[in-house]
């Protein structure tokens, strides 16, 4: 893979994430309204959704920091400048992740139905939920790969005593 195509290839995933993006409120066949998108976007706001994209930016241009890297060893303080100049200078980019998000979620709840999310955040339970879910969700994946891996090793045994009965040498 030539130097070029590694950075085109490096890019690719975050260009896939734009373009599904975009098109979703398309195959959804719903235009949102401007206060449908001003609720949605305080709602990812309060949510804490946005956070999931904080790191995109840095991201890349490490990825294509790191590329250039492997390509030239001696670029490392200039590709260093580079890479904080970009990140200041993309900065203000995040916003169309923001709006973005923000149009999904218009178009695909009713300014209602986000009305109603977004008051339900703002309530205790609603407060409480976001502040525990991250955590809740990462017991119960931990959980569920302990449990997938004990269910596997039973499978697995049972399925090696049933081969056994039917006179398979394991």
């Amino acid at each position: 893979m030539s130097f070029i195509e590694a950075i085109k290839s490096a890019a690719r995933p975050a260009a896939l994430a734009t373009i599904l993006l975009t098109a979703a409120p398309a195959a959804h066949g719903q235009q949102p309204s401007a206060a449908a998108i001003a609720t949605a976007r305080e709602l990812i706001t309060t949510a804490g959704a946005t956070a999931l994209f904080t790191p995109l930016i840095a991201g890349v241009i490490e990825q294509a920091r790191i590329l250039y890297l492997q390509q030239d060893p001696s670029l490392a303080k200039d590709l260093n400048e580079i890479s904080a100049q970009l990140r200041t200078d993309l900065e203000p980019r995040f916003s169309e992740l923001t709006n973005e998000v923000a149009r999904l979620y218009a178009a695909n709840f009713t300014d209602q139905e986000l009305k109603e999310i977004l008051a339900f955040y703002k309530t205790p339970a609603g407060k409480k939920l976001l502040t525990e879910q991250p955590r809740v969700v990462d017991l119960s994946m931990k959980f569920a790969q302990d449990w997938a891996n004990k269910l596997s090793d039973l499978v697995v045994a049972k399925m090696r005593d049933e081969l056994k009965k039917r006179g398979h040498a394991l």
